[in-house]
């Protein structure tokens, strides 16, 4: 192997970097700030001592091995491409903002390699384009596309800009020792420092803010002030700036406040702010996937050179949490549940979620289960924290990670609503119920919605965002105007909407400070698991209080689930409540009728966005819809009034550019009412195979679900299967201790149970 040809010695270094950083007249540094130890490199992400583990190590670790083979080939093959560093002009897609993408990671594996194999081709390929950019980015003015809030220079937005400093401080770490001190010194003169400045100082408005943006972008200028020794650009990051022209409660145009509610920003404000206890982030697990790779690699870099900091101590070790967290917000497939904006098909598959398993096993106690989602992710960081995961499959010490039902708060202080998710005991079927908070502004106007999801395919759907992330024909690859027409919309989701409008009228001010509120939640039986929660807030006069049951019965081939929306207002109202199903319909037990032409259902709202494809009436008892997805027949079975309203919708109105998918629903529609409740099951059955043709139990198990009883204090339900076995479903809806007795005659029946609910 070559060897290194430019080595600075450690003790020189030392006295060097001493004498620069007592001369430098910087800022006044923040109180009780800590002193960076960084005297050697590489010490950000990959370390002196965990190359010297690595290289030992070599060779006997086989997914580790896989993953340097495979980043070298991809490295190979870019450095005999040669070096291109365009003149930035296009949107997410387009050619120059995916080469300057490609040129961020490229340049940080190919620092990792220099590091691991000790060959100056890759420091060398480093060296040449960071000089390249620094002889662009000196005379660069802002990105020519306008479209951002925050325009960057490289990128449209300084969103990307971040994400390039990031990558990039972590090459500029390993290959600092190659480059002479003049090198260094032109780099972080015309390149680092006036990077970190326009990301931060002057676009306050990005910087300062409680986002996803604002954690890359104070990551960016965080983990580059470690590398350079930089301790003002670290409290930067660490704290926010101050910027008198910033008001509290100003917005951009991305729809999130600059700051939080007590005039915080930074990384820590950032780790604080929008993570509850449990380690759910309010933006949804889909942001929470992005935000977690700036998150936990300055939290590293820190970790490594400022320890006295704690910082994967910090909140209850909630970084380390909201890795266990995200892991078990995904399905059978591990792909994210889409809640809020939200693209679908993202999984713990990705980069973020590479890094973000690896880390936490590294710092988080060395959790077994961890290594058993590393191992079904095929790769690996190549750093200490890879090697720790590469070291703990090759000894055989991972174990299953094991979904299991889950309850999570959102805010801060875990007080702002939350989010649930029921798991039958293979843990195939799962049911996610979001009470949560507004979710920043990528939250969407959908109290007490769900989604149900069986064995990794979507049952009934959440329609997650309106883009085509980095598909340049598709906007830019930009969030579309149906996003907000459309995706955010009450009426896209899986809960009730009041005459046409949006929770909240669609007003994010208005949303963006309230919350639903948690009623019951049982998840302790293996017969039935239950979430309950009431809003009082969405529609001003109106109580929505939803209760979502997953049964399991020996009479049943699988879990089905019992949905209650019981709605109770001082005036009368039109109730619509959705349900997406996936699949082909297959059989209705009602009428209805199919206009010859299709129109839009509405005007605003989200509806002028659905299509009216049929309309019916509820049949003499109970109503019910099949349908079949995946090989699997699904029955959506409901008691409701003869006077209500069967609207078979589908997505695409009003969509001339075919920006929406177009997925069907079935809408319940109950006017002129005040006080009302809504029940229905919906149960997995059966299968088909195109292969055999045949079909096995197609037809619901269920053959009635009737509603016993309504009254201010208690509902009740009864649901009968086709063998004639009933089972009462009783709730007390305005007492919800476990402790308190009940005594109810229904029927001339009399019900005896203690606690909230009662279920035989």
């Amino acid at each position: 192997m070559k060897k290194f040809k430019r080595f600075t010695n450690p003790a020189i270094l030392c006295t060097l970097l001493f004498v620069i950083t007592s001369c430098d007249n910087k800022e006044e540094s923040r109180p009780n700030t800590l002193e960076i130890n960084n005297s050697t490199h590489p010490s950000l992400i990959l370390t002196q001592d965990g190359v010297a583990k690595i290289k030992a190590e070599l060779g006997n670790m086989p997914i580790f091995s896989k993953e340097l083979q495979t980043v070298k080939n991809e490295v190979d093959a870019e450095i005999a491409l040669g070096i291109n560093t365009p003149v930035p002009n296009d949107y997410s897609g387009g050619y120059t903002h995916e080469r300057h993408k490609t040129n961020f990671f490229i340049m940080r594996k190919a620092g990792v390699l220099y590091q691991l194999l000790e060959d100056e081709k890759y420091a060398k390929y480093v060296r040449d384009m960071l000089f390249q950019y620094e002889d662009m980015y000196k005379n660069l003015p802002p990105h020519p596309q306008t479209r951002s809030y925050a325009r960057g220079k490289l990128f449209w937005q300084c969103l990307n800009d971040s994400n390039w400093l990031v990558y990039v401080s972590q090459a500029y770490d390993c290959i600092y020792n190659y480059l002479s001190a003049e090198e260094r010194e032109k780099l972080e003169t015309n390149l680092f420092r006036p990077f970190a400045d326009y990301i931060s100082i002057e676009n306050p408005q990005f910087f300062n803010r409680v986002h996803n943006h604002s954690t890359w972008g104070n990551a960016a200028v965080g983990m580059i002030g470690l590398v350079m020794d930089d301790e003002e650009l670290v409290n930067r990051a660490l704290y926010g700036i101050k910027n008198d022209k910033l008001d509290a409660s100003a917005k951009d145009n991305d729809g999130g406040f600059i700051k939080n509610e007590d005039g915080k920003a930074g990384f820590l404000a950032n780790l604080e702010e929008p993570f509850s206890p449990d380690g759910y982030y309010t933006e949804g697990p889909y942001y929470q996937r992005y935000a977690m790779y700036p998150f936990l690699v300055f939290a590293e870099g820190l970790q490594n050179l400022k320890p006295d900091l704690k910082i994967f101590e910090h909140k209850d070790s909630v970084l380390i949490k909201s890795v266990h967290t995200l892991l078990n917000l995904t399905d059978a497939d591990g792909e994210f549940f889409p809640l809020n904006d939200a693209q679908k098909g993202m999984s713990f598959h990705s980069r973020e979620l590479v890094t973000a398993v690896d880390i936490a096993y590294h710092y988080g106690g060395r959790d077994p289960e961890l290594l058993s989602i590393a191992r079904k992710q095929g790769k690996v960081l190549l750093d200490d924290t890879g090697l720790s995961v590469a070291l703990g499959i090759k000894n055989g010490k991972d174990e299953e990670f094991n979904k299991k039902s889950i309850k999570l708060t959102d805010g801060s202080n875990g007080k702002k609503g939350g989010l649930r998710v029921l798991r039958s005991g293979n843990q195939d079927f799962s049911l996610v119920f979001k009470y949560s908070a507004q979710g920043l502004s990528h939250g969407h106007y959908d109290k007490l919605s769900f989604l149900l999801n069986e064995d990794g395919d979507e049952v009934i759907q959440d329609y997650g965002m309106g883009r085509f992330v980095n598909i340049e024909q598709k906007g830019g690859g930009n969030y579309l105007k149906e996003n907000t027409t459309w995706a955010k919309q009450t009426i896209a989701h899986n809960t009730v909407t009041v005459n046409e409008s949006s929770h909240f009228n669609g007003k994010y001010e208005i949303g963006s400070k309230h919350h639903s509120n948690l009623y019951l939640f049982d998840a302790n039986k293996k017969s039935i698991q239950l979430v309950s929660a009431k809003d009082t807030v969405a529609y001003p006069g109106t109580e929505m209080h939803r209760t979502m049951v997953v049964i399991t019965d020996e009479n049943f081939e699988k879990p089905y689930v019992l949905d209650i929306m019981r709605l109770t207002s001082n005036e009368n109202n039109q109730y619509d409540l959705p349900y997406y199903f996936m699949g082909q319909l297959i059989d209705t037990n009602f009428e209805y009728n199919v206009p010859k032409s299709l129109k839009a259902l509405g005007t605003k709202n989200g509806y002028q966005h659905l299509y009216l494809e049929g309309l019916g009436s509820p049949f003499e008892g109970n109503t019910k819809i099949s349908w079949l997805n995946k090989g699997r027949f699904y029955t959506l079975t409901s008691a409701l009034k003869k006077t209500d309203e069967l609207l078979f919708t589908r997505i695409g109105a009003n969509d001339p550019d075919f920006n929406l998918r177009r997925d069907a629903s079935i809408l319940f529609r109950r006017k002129n009412t005040k006080n009302t409740l809504f029940a229905s099951t919906i149960e997995s059955h059966g299968g088909y195979s195109p292969v055999s043709e045949f079909a096995v139990n197609t037809k619901s198990t269920i053959s009635e679900i009737k509603i016993l009883l309504d009254t201010e204090d208690y509902i009740a339900i009864r649901i009968v299967d086709v063998y004639d076995n009933t089972k009462d479903f009783i709730m007390a809806i305005n007492n919800a201790s476990e402790n308190e007795k009940h005594i109810l005659i229904i029927d001339n029946r009399e019900y005896q149970w203690t606690g909230a609910y009662y279920f035989k």
